[in-house]
Protein backbone atom coordinates (compact mmCIF):
# COMPACT_ATOMS: atom_id res chain seq x y z
CA UNK A 1 0.00 0.00 0.00
CA UNK A 2 1.23 3.75 -0.95
CA UNK A 3 2.11 5.75 2.14
CA UNK A 4 -0.80 8.29 2.61
CA UNK A 5 -0.73 11.76 1.23
CA UNK A 6 0.36 14.46 3.71
CA UNK A 7 -1.71 17.21 5.02
CA UNK A 8 -2.19 20.40 2.63
CA UNK A 9 -0.35 22.46 4.15
CA UNK A 10 3.17 19.78 4.66
CA UNK A 11 2.63 18.79 0.99
CA UNK A 12 2.60 22.63 -0.07
CA UNK A 13 6.18 23.08 1.95
CA UNK A 14 7.35 20.02 0.58
CA UNK A 15 6.53 21.99 -3.19
CA UNK A 16 7.61 25.07 -1.87
CA UNK A 17 11.11 23.77 -1.16
CA UNK A 18 11.49 21.79 -4.23
CA UNK A 19 10.67 25.10 -5.79
CA UNK A 20 13.49 26.74 -4.20
CA UNK A 21 15.64 24.24 -4.96
CA UNK A 22 15.25 24.33 -8.75
CA UNK A 23 15.24 28.09 -8.90
CA UNK A 24 19.03 28.61 -7.07
CA UNK A 25 20.16 30.29 -9.86
CA UNK A 26 17.47 32.96 -10.28
CA UNK A 27 17.84 35.77 -7.66
CA UNK A 28 14.22 36.96 -8.01
CA UNK A 29 12.52 33.86 -7.80
CA UNK A 30 14.71 32.35 -5.05
CA UNK A 31 13.74 35.24 -2.99
CA UNK A 32 10.08 35.26 -4.05
CA UNK A 33 10.18 31.17 -2.99
CA UNK A 34 11.74 31.95 0.44
CA UNK A 35 9.97 34.46 1.54
CA UNK A 36 6.56 32.35 0.72
CA UNK A 37 7.79 29.25 2.95
CA UNK A 38 8.70 31.74 5.52
CA UNK A 39 5.65 32.91 5.60
CA UNK A 40 3.79 29.61 6.10
CA UNK A 41 5.14 30.21 10.02
CA UNK A 42 4.08 34.26 10.03
CA UNK A 43 0.69 35.26 11.67
CA UNK A 44 -1.72 35.22 9.40
CA UNK A 45 -1.95 38.77 7.20
CA UNK A 46 -5.40 40.17 7.33
CA UNK A 47 -5.72 43.30 5.23
CA UNK A 48 -8.79 45.70 6.74
CA UNK A 49 -10.29 47.74 2.76
CA UNK A 50 -12.97 50.11 2.18
CA UNK A 51 -13.54 53.25 1.02
CA UNK A 52 -12.38 56.76 2.09
CA UNK A 53 -14.27 57.42 5.62
CA UNK A 54 -15.42 53.74 6.47
CA UNK A 55 -13.65 53.25 9.52
CA UNK A 56 -10.62 51.24 8.89
CA UNK A 57 -8.40 52.21 11.36
CA UNK A 58 -10.74 52.73 13.89
CA UNK A 59 -12.19 49.24 13.58
CA UNK A 60 -8.13 48.48 13.68
CA UNK A 61 -7.91 49.96 16.80
CA UNK A 62 -10.88 48.04 17.96
CA UNK A 63 -9.36 44.95 17.34
CA UNK A 64 -6.06 45.77 18.86
CA UNK A 65 -7.73 46.81 21.83
CA UNK A 66 -5.72 50.31 21.49
CA UNK A 67 -5.00 53.58 19.64
CA UNK A 68 -2.47 53.03 17.51
CA UNK A 69 -3.96 53.43 14.31
CA UNK A 70 -3.93 57.11 13.17
CA UNK A 71 -7.55 57.84 12.73
CA UNK A 72 -7.33 61.63 10.87
CA UNK A 73 -6.86 62.19 7.37
CA UNK A 74 -3.56 62.80 7.45
CA UNK A 75 -0.92 61.11 4.79
CA UNK A 76 -0.29 58.13 7.04
CA UNK A 77 -3.52 56.97 6.42
CA UNK A 78 -2.75 57.36 2.68
CA UNK A 79 0.09 54.57 2.87
CA UNK A 80 -0.37 50.68 3.35
CA UNK A 81 0.51 50.33 7.29
CA UNK A 82 1.38 46.66 8.71
CA UNK A 83 0.49 46.18 12.40
CA UNK A 84 2.53 43.35 13.59
CA UNK A 85 3.15 41.95 16.81
CA UNK A 86 7.03 42.65 18.98
CA UNK A 87 8.69 42.67 21.85
CA UNK A 88 8.86 46.64 21.31
CA UNK A 89 7.35 49.55 19.80
CA UNK A 90 8.96 50.83 16.68
CA UNK A 91 7.45 51.95 13.16
CA UNK A 92 10.09 51.32 10.21
CA UNK A 93 9.37 53.39 6.28
CA UNK A 94 10.27 51.58 3.49
CA UNK A 95 10.37 54.06 0.86
CA UNK A 96 11.01 52.95 -2.89
CA UNK A 97 14.44 52.46 -3.70
CA UNK A 98 15.71 53.10 -0.62
CA UNK A 99 16.83 51.58 2.58
CA UNK A 100 14.25 51.09 5.25
CA UNK A 101 14.18 53.69 7.95
CA UNK A 102 13.07 54.03 11.39
CA UNK A 103 10.34 56.43 12.41
CA UNK A 104 10.07 58.42 15.71
CA UNK A 105 7.07 57.24 17.60
CA UNK A 106 4.67 60.25 18.60
CA UNK A 107 1.00 59.64 20.60
CA UNK A 108 -1.52 62.18 19.71
CA UNK A 109 -5.43 61.89 20.65
CA UNK A 110 -5.92 59.88 17.39
CA UNK A 111 -3.59 57.31 18.28
CA UNK A 112 0.40 57.28 16.62
CA UNK A 113 1.57 59.69 14.67
CA UNK A 114 4.62 59.34 12.53
CA UNK A 115 7.27 61.90 10.71
CA UNK A 116 7.85 60.54 7.62
CA UNK A 117 11.68 62.76 6.81
CA UNK A 118 10.22 64.65 4.13
CA UNK A 119 9.68 61.74 1.99
CA UNK A 120 6.63 62.29 -0.40
CA UNK A 121 3.75 59.65 0.40
CA UNK A 122 3.81 58.34 -3.37
CA UNK A 123 7.35 57.24 -2.67
CA UNK A 124 6.74 55.31 0.48
CA UNK A 125 5.89 51.81 0.13
CA UNK A 126 4.59 50.73 3.61
CA UNK A 127 4.90 51.87 6.88
CA UNK A 128 5.88 48.83 9.73
CA UNK A 129 4.24 49.05 13.04
CA UNK A 130 5.66 46.62 15.68
CA UNK A 131 3.68 46.98 18.83
CA UNK A 132 3.37 44.13 21.98
CA UNK A 133 -0.24 42.88 21.56
CA UNK A 134 -1.49 39.82 22.24
CA UNK A 135 -4.33 40.52 19.45
CA UNK A 136 -1.48 40.63 16.55
CA UNK A 137 0.02 37.23 17.95
CA UNK A 138 -2.75 35.34 15.49
CA UNK A 139 -2.87 38.19 13.00
CA UNK A 140 -1.05 40.75 11.58
CA UNK A 141 -3.55 43.54 10.38
CA UNK A 142 -2.39 45.76 7.31
CA UNK A 143 -4.24 49.02 7.17
CA UNK A 144 -4.97 50.11 3.62
CA UNK A 145 -5.44 53.54 2.08
CA UNK A 146 -9.24 54.52 0.80
CA UNK A 147 -10.42 53.00 -2.23
CA UNK A 148 -12.89 55.55 -4.30
CA UNK A 149 -10.89 58.22 -2.77
CA UNK A 150 -10.64 62.08 -4.43
CA UNK A 151 -6.97 61.08 -5.04
CA UNK A 152 -6.37 58.82 -7.90
CA UNK A 153 -2.69 58.02 -6.42
CA UNK A 154 -4.60 56.61 -3.41
CA UNK A 155 -6.95 54.63 -4.59
CA UNK A 156 -4.51 53.45 -7.04
CA UNK A 157 -2.31 52.30 -3.90
CA UNK A 158 -4.78 50.87 -2.01
CA UNK A 159 -5.66 48.55 -5.23
CA UNK A 160 -2.05 47.71 -6.10
CA UNK A 161 -1.86 46.04 -2.93
CA UNK A 162 -4.90 44.26 -2.48
CA UNK A 163 -5.39 43.37 -6.33
CA UNK A 164 -2.02 44.03 -8.11
CA UNK A 165 -2.20 43.07 -11.79
CA UNK A 166 1.00 40.99 -11.55
CA UNK A 167 1.30 38.99 -8.38
CA UNK A 168 -0.95 37.63 -5.81
CA UNK A 169 -1.87 39.96 -2.74
CA UNK A 170 0.63 40.07 0.02
CA UNK A 171 -2.85 39.13 2.09
CA UNK A 172 -4.10 35.84 3.31
CA UNK A 173 -7.34 37.45 4.02
CA UNK A 174 -9.22 40.46 4.11
CA UNK A 175 -12.09 42.60 6.01
CA UNK A 176 -14.09 44.69 3.49
CA UNK A 177 -15.75 47.85 5.45
CA UNK A 178 -18.61 49.54 3.54
CA UNK A 179 -21.15 51.65 5.05
CA UNK A 180 -24.10 50.80 2.44
CA UNK A 181 -23.53 48.65 -0.91
CA UNK A 182 -22.10 50.40 -3.98
CA UNK A 183 -21.23 49.21 -7.24
CA UNK A 184 -17.77 50.70 -6.06
CA UNK A 185 -17.99 47.71 -3.14
CA UNK A 186 -19.13 44.97 -5.85
CA UNK A 187 -16.68 46.14 -8.27
CA UNK A 188 -13.84 45.77 -6.12
CA UNK A 189 -14.45 42.67 -4.47
CA UNK A 190 -14.94 41.13 -7.68
CA UNK A 191 -11.76 42.77 -8.69
CA UNK A 192 -9.64 40.68 -5.23
CA UNK A 193 -10.34 37.18 -6.48
CA UNK A 194 -7.44 36.06 -7.24
CA UNK A 195 -6.94 33.92 -10.47
CA UNK A 196 -6.05 30.97 -11.16
CA UNK A 197 -6.08 28.87 -7.95
CA UNK A 198 -9.13 28.38 -5.97
CA UNK A 199 -10.52 30.74 -8.19
CA UNK A 200 -13.22 33.03 -7.91
CA UNK A 201 -13.94 32.10 -3.73
CA UNK A 202 -14.79 34.34 -1.08
CA UNK A 203 -13.48 32.12 1.43
CA UNK A 204 -10.79 34.88 2.35
CA UNK A 205 -13.33 38.02 2.80
CA UNK A 206 -15.64 39.03 5.40
CA UNK A 207 -17.89 41.66 4.27
CA UNK A 208 -18.53 44.59 7.58
CA UNK A 209 -21.23 46.95 7.50
CA UNK A 210 -19.14 49.29 9.01
CA UNK A 211 -20.26 52.93 11.16
CA UNK A 212 -23.35 50.94 11.59
CA UNK A 213 -24.37 52.96 14.87
CA UNK A 214 -25.26 55.85 12.49
CA UNK A 215 -27.65 53.63 10.33
CA UNK A 216 -29.98 54.97 12.74
CA UNK A 217 -29.27 57.92 13.66
CA UNK A 218 -27.70 57.49 16.36
CA UNK A 219 -30.92 55.90 17.86
CA UNK A 220 -30.18 53.02 20.47
CA UNK A 221 -32.23 50.58 18.24
CA UNK A 222 -29.60 51.75 15.53
CA UNK A 223 -27.49 48.38 15.42
CA UNK A 224 -30.79 46.54 15.64
CA UNK A 225 -31.42 48.26 12.44
CA UNK A 226 -27.86 47.69 10.86
CA UNK A 227 -28.14 44.26 11.76
CA UNK A 228 -30.84 43.75 9.72
CA UNK A 229 -29.22 45.09 6.78
CA UNK A 230 -26.22 43.10 7.31
CA UNK A 231 -29.00 40.02 7.26
CA UNK A 232 -30.32 41.17 4.22
CA UNK A 233 -26.99 41.19 2.85
CA UNK A 234 -25.67 38.10 3.76
CA UNK A 235 -28.72 36.65 2.18
CA UNK A 236 -27.94 37.90 -1.35
CA UNK A 237 -27.34 35.91 -4.14
CA UNK A 238 -24.75 38.75 -5.26
CA UNK A 239 -23.12 39.42 -1.76
CA UNK A 240 -22.62 36.17 -1.30
CA UNK A 241 -20.76 34.91 -4.38
CA UNK A 242 -17.84 37.97 -3.06
CA UNK A 243 -17.48 36.87 0.36
CA UNK A 244 -18.18 34.69 3.17
CA UNK A 245 -20.37 36.70 5.56
CA UNK A 246 -21.87 40.44 6.51
CA UNK A 247 -21.77 41.29 10.23
CA UNK A 248 -23.01 44.61 11.79
CA UNK A 249 -20.07 46.41 13.10
CA UNK A 250 -19.83 49.91 15.58
CA UNK A 251 -16.30 50.66 15.38
CA UNK A 252 -16.07 54.19 16.91
CA UNK A 253 -18.17 52.28 20.23
CA UNK A 254 -16.22 48.95 19.63
CA UNK A 255 -12.55 51.29 19.65
CA UNK A 256 -13.94 53.56 22.74
CA UNK A 257 -15.34 50.54 24.61
CA UNK A 258 -11.85 48.68 25.10
CA UNK A 259 -10.01 52.12 25.97
CA UNK A 260 -12.48 54.25 27.53
CA UNK A 261 -11.01 56.00 30.74
CA UNK A 262 -11.82 57.21 34.01
CA UNK A 263 -11.98 60.71 32.87
CA UNK A 264 -14.47 59.71 30.45
CA UNK A 265 -16.86 57.80 32.63
CA UNK A 266 -16.42 60.11 34.78
CA UNK A 267 -17.81 63.03 32.45
CA UNK A 268 -20.95 60.34 31.67
CA UNK A 269 -21.97 59.86 34.90
CA UNK A 270 -22.63 63.59 35.42
CA UNK A 271 -24.15 63.76 32.45
CA UNK A 272 -26.55 60.67 33.26
CA UNK A 273 -27.64 62.72 36.44
CA UNK A 274 -28.77 65.67 34.59
CA UNK A 275 -32.83 65.28 33.65
CA UNK A 276 -33.12 62.82 30.53
CA UNK A 277 -35.19 65.10 28.50
CA UNK A 278 -31.66 68.07 28.55
CA UNK A 279 -29.67 65.06 27.54
CA UNK A 280 -31.87 64.26 24.69
CA UNK A 281 -32.42 67.63 23.31
CA UNK A 282 -28.80 68.48 23.39
CA UNK A 283 -28.50 65.23 21.57
CA UNK A 284 -30.15 65.97 18.44
CA UNK A 285 -26.16 67.13 17.27
CA UNK A 286 -22.83 66.62 17.99
CA UNK A 287 -22.34 70.84 17.54
CA UNK A 288 -25.91 71.01 20.23
CA UNK A 289 -24.08 68.52 22.42
CA UNK A 290 -21.07 70.10 23.16
CA UNK A 291 -21.87 73.82 22.93
CA UNK A 292 -25.21 74.00 25.09
CA UNK A 293 -24.65 76.20 28.42
CA UNK A 294 -25.28 73.76 31.17
CA UNK A 295 -25.46 75.17 34.38
CA UNK A 296 -25.05 72.58 37.14
CA UNK A 297 -22.22 72.76 38.95
CA UNK A 298 -21.25 69.06 37.91
CA UNK A 299 -21.40 69.28 34.14
CA UNK A 300 -18.84 68.55 32.06
CA UNK A 301 -18.22 71.65 30.14
CA UNK A 302 -17.93 72.23 26.11
CA UNK A 303 -14.37 70.85 25.68
CA UNK A 304 -14.99 67.66 27.40
CA UNK A 305 -18.20 67.46 25.81
CA UNK A 306 -16.80 67.66 22.22
CA UNK A 307 -14.39 64.75 23.25
CA UNK A 308 -16.92 62.83 24.37
CA UNK A 309 -18.81 62.98 20.96
CA UNK A 310 -15.30 62.33 19.28
CA UNK A 311 -14.60 59.74 21.54
CA UNK A 312 -18.33 58.05 21.72
CA UNK A 313 -20.45 59.13 18.60
CA UNK A 314 -24.53 60.61 19.59
CA UNK A 315 -24.99 56.42 19.73
CA UNK A 316 -22.46 55.85 22.22
CA UNK A 317 -23.14 58.90 24.74
CA UNK A 318 -26.44 57.94 24.34
CA UNK A 319 -26.07 54.46 24.76
CA UNK A 320 -23.68 54.79 27.72
CA UNK A 321 -25.70 57.49 29.75
CA UNK A 322 -28.74 54.96 29.67
CA UNK A 323 -26.61 52.31 31.19
CA UNK A 324 -25.51 54.22 33.99
CA UNK A 325 -28.77 56.12 34.48
CA UNK A 326 -30.00 52.33 34.70
CA UNK A 327 -27.62 51.39 37.33
CA UNK A 328 -24.55 49.88 35.62
CA UNK A 329 -21.84 52.10 38.03
CA UNK A 330 -18.92 49.68 37.36
CA UNK A 331 -16.67 51.27 34.60
CA UNK A 332 -14.97 48.27 33.52
CA UNK A 333 -18.84 46.53 33.20
CA UNK A 334 -19.64 49.74 31.21
CA UNK A 335 -16.58 49.20 28.73
CA UNK A 336 -17.74 45.78 28.55
CA UNK A 337 -21.17 46.41 27.66
CA UNK A 338 -19.99 48.83 25.03
CA UNK A 339 -18.04 46.25 23.28
CA UNK A 340 -21.06 43.70 23.42
CA UNK A 341 -23.33 46.27 22.32
CA UNK A 342 -21.04 47.31 18.97
CA UNK A 343 -20.92 44.00 17.30
CA UNK A 344 -17.34 43.12 18.25
CA UNK A 345 -17.47 40.48 19.71
CA UNK A 346 -19.52 38.97 16.74
CA UNK A 347 -16.98 39.72 13.89
CA UNK A 348 -13.86 38.65 16.20
CA UNK A 349 -15.97 35.32 16.51
CA UNK A 350 -16.33 35.35 12.55
CA UNK A 351 -12.50 35.79 12.50
CA UNK A 352 -11.91 33.17 14.27
CA UNK A 353 -14.27 30.39 12.33
CA UNK A 354 -13.91 31.94 8.82
CA UNK A 355 -9.73 33.13 9.41
CA UNK A 356 -7.93 31.77 11.82
CA UNK A 357 -9.44 28.23 11.62
CA UNK A 358 -8.33 27.94 8.19
CA UNK A 359 -5.47 29.63 8.69
CA UNK A 360 -3.37 26.82 7.09
CA UNK A 361 -5.78 26.19 3.72
CA UNK A 362 -5.15 30.35 3.50
CA UNK A 363 -1.48 29.90 3.82
CA UNK A 364 -1.59 27.17 1.51
CA UNK A 365 -3.46 28.98 -0.99
CA UNK A 366 -1.18 32.02 -1.09
CA UNK A 367 2.03 30.14 -1.34
CA UNK A 368 0.47 28.06 -4.44
CA UNK A 369 -0.22 31.30 -5.94
CA UNK A 370 3.75 32.32 -5.34
CA UNK A 371 4.59 29.27 -6.74
CA UNK A 372 2.29 29.54 -9.89
CA UNK A 373 4.08 32.80 -10.69
CA UNK A 374 7.13 31.73 -10.81
CA UNK A 375 6.43 28.61 -12.92
CA UNK A 376 4.42 31.16 -15.35
CA UNK A 377 7.05 33.70 -15.57
CA UNK A 378 10.35 31.74 -15.47
CA UNK A 379 9.22 28.66 -16.81
CA UNK A 380 11.79 25.58 -17.43
CA UNK A 381 11.58 22.13 -18.88
CA UNK A 382 12.85 20.40 -15.79
CA UNK A 383 9.88 22.33 -13.63
CA UNK A 384 7.57 20.66 -14.90
CA UNK A 385 7.01 18.07 -11.77
CA UNK A 386 6.54 21.46 -9.85
CA UNK A 387 3.32 22.54 -12.03
CA UNK A 388 2.30 18.54 -11.98
CA UNK A 389 2.36 19.00 -8.21
CA UNK A 390 0.57 22.27 -8.23
CA UNK A 391 -2.59 20.67 -10.20
CA UNK A 392 -2.03 17.19 -8.41
CA UNK A 393 -2.49 18.98 -4.96
CA UNK A 394 -5.42 21.32 -6.55
CA UNK A 395 -7.19 18.72 -7.88
CA UNK A 396 -6.46 16.13 -4.61
CA UNK A 397 -7.09 18.03 -1.44
CA UNK A 398 -10.60 18.23 -0.76
CA UNK A 399 -10.01 21.53 1.38
CA UNK A 400 -9.76 23.13 -2.06
CA UNK A 401 -12.65 21.45 -4.18
CA UNK A 402 -14.82 22.09 -0.78
CA UNK A 403 -13.56 26.13 -1.79
CA UNK A 404 -14.52 25.52 -5.18
CA UNK A 405 -18.12 23.99 -4.27
CA UNK A 406 -18.83 26.64 -1.42
CA UNK A 407 -18.10 29.40 -4.24
CA UNK A 408 -20.56 27.49 -6.45
CA UNK A 409 -23.15 26.99 -4.16
CA UNK A 410 -23.03 30.90 -2.80
CA UNK A 411 -23.39 32.60 -6.18
CA UNK A 412 -26.25 29.90 -7.11
CA UNK A 413 -24.60 28.36 -9.85
CA UNK A 414 -25.96 24.70 -7.95
CA UNK A 415 -29.60 24.82 -7.45
CA UNK A 416 -31.12 23.36 -3.97
CA UNK A 417 -34.06 23.42 -1.77
CA UNK A 418 -33.00 25.95 0.95
CA UNK A 419 -32.78 23.86 3.37
CA UNK A 420 -30.15 21.28 1.45
CA UNK A 421 -28.64 24.72 0.70
CA UNK A 422 -27.81 25.40 3.86
CA UNK A 423 -26.99 22.18 5.11
CA UNK A 424 -24.11 21.73 2.50
CA UNK A 425 -22.56 25.21 2.91
CA UNK A 426 -22.38 24.13 6.54
CA UNK A 427 -21.29 20.88 6.32
CA UNK A 428 -18.54 22.04 3.75
CA UNK A 429 -17.21 24.55 6.52
CA UNK A 430 -19.30 27.76 5.43
CA UNK A 431 -20.06 28.48 9.13
CA UNK A 432 -16.63 27.81 10.25
CA UNK A 433 -13.94 24.73 9.87
CA UNK A 434 -14.67 22.49 13.45
CA UNK A 435 -16.34 19.23 13.65
CA UNK A 436 -18.98 21.34 15.78
CA UNK A 437 -19.76 24.06 13.38
CA UNK A 438 -20.09 22.02 10.46
CA UNK A 439 -22.10 19.78 12.24
CA UNK A 440 -24.55 22.42 13.69
CA UNK A 441 -23.77 21.41 17.41
CA UNK A 442 -22.62 23.64 20.14
CA UNK A 443 -18.94 24.22 20.44
CA UNK A 444 -18.65 21.92 23.31
CA UNK A 445 -20.32 18.70 21.72
CA UNK A 446 -18.86 15.73 23.25
CA UNK A 447 -16.71 13.46 20.60
CA UNK A 448 -19.92 11.12 20.74
CA UNK A 449 -22.52 13.37 19.90
CA UNK A 450 -20.19 14.83 17.19
CA UNK A 451 -19.33 11.33 16.39
CA UNK A 452 -22.90 10.54 15.57
CA UNK A 453 -24.44 13.65 14.28
CA UNK A 454 -20.85 13.29 11.34
CA UNK A 455 -22.01 9.84 10.57
CA UNK A 456 -25.87 10.65 10.80
CA UNK A 457 -24.94 13.32 7.88
CA UNK A 458 -23.21 10.89 6.20
CA UNK A 459 -25.81 8.68 5.47
CA UNK A 460 -28.02 11.23 4.90
CA UNK A 461 -26.27 12.42 1.55
CA UNK A 462 -24.92 9.22 0.66
CA UNK A 463 -28.26 8.72 -0.17
CA UNK A 464 -29.28 11.75 -1.35
CA UNK A 465 -26.71 11.24 -3.94
CA UNK A 466 -27.34 7.58 -4.92
CA UNK A 467 -30.93 8.23 -5.05
CA UNK A 468 -32.55 8.20 -8.84
CA UNK A 469 -34.40 11.39 -8.34
CA UNK A 470 -31.38 13.57 -7.54
CA UNK A 471 -29.64 15.31 -10.24
CA UNK A 472 -26.00 15.01 -11.79
CA UNK A 473 -25.28 18.41 -9.73
CA UNK A 474 -26.77 17.06 -6.82
CA UNK A 475 -25.01 13.72 -6.90
CA UNK A 476 -21.84 15.68 -7.53
CA UNK A 477 -22.55 18.53 -4.11
CA UNK A 478 -23.66 14.94 -2.37
CA UNK A 479 -20.23 13.59 -3.18
CA UNK A 480 -18.49 16.35 -1.50
CA UNK A 481 -19.93 16.80 1.54
CA UNK A 482 -19.73 13.36 2.07
CA UNK A 483 -16.22 13.43 1.68
CA UNK A 484 -16.10 16.48 4.56
CA UNK A 485 -18.09 13.73 7.05
CA UNK A 486 -16.01 11.30 6.26
CA UNK A 487 -12.70 13.46 7.07
CA UNK A 488 -14.75 14.55 10.22
CA UNK A 489 -15.01 10.88 11.19
CA UNK A 490 -11.28 10.10 10.27
CA UNK A 491 -10.18 13.42 12.47
CA UNK A 492 -11.96 11.69 15.22
CA UNK A 493 -10.46 8.13 14.85
CA UNK A 494 -6.83 9.70 14.63
CA UNK A 495 -7.50 11.76 18.18
CA UNK A 496 -9.65 9.12 19.98
CA UNK A 497 -8.72 5.98 18.05
CA UNK A 498 -10.57 3.14 17.06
Amino acid sequence: MSAPAPPLGAAVRILLRHAIEAYQDSPQAHGWLTHNLQRFDEPLRVAIAGKVKAGKSTLLNALVGEQIAPTDAGECTRVVTWYVDAQFPRVTMYPRGSEPQQLTINRSTGGLSFDLHGYPVEKVDKLEVEWPSQSLRTQTLIDTPGIASLSADTSSRAGAFLAPEDAPTQADAVIYLMRHLHNTDVRFLESFFDQGVARATPVNTIGVLSRADEIGAGRLNALTSARKIARRYRADDKIRGLCQTVVAVAGLLAQTGRTMRQGEFTALTALAAMPRSDIESMLLSADRFSRTELDARDAPDSQTRAQLMERFGMFGVRLATTLIRQGMTDPNAISAELVKRSGLDELRSVLATQFTERRDLLKARSALLAVDLVLTREPRPDTAPLAADVERILAGAHEFAELRLLSALRAGAIKLPKDVLQEAERLLGGDGGSAAARLGLEPDAGPQEVWDAALDAAGRWRRRGESPMSSRAVADVSREVVRSCEGILAGMRQAYGE
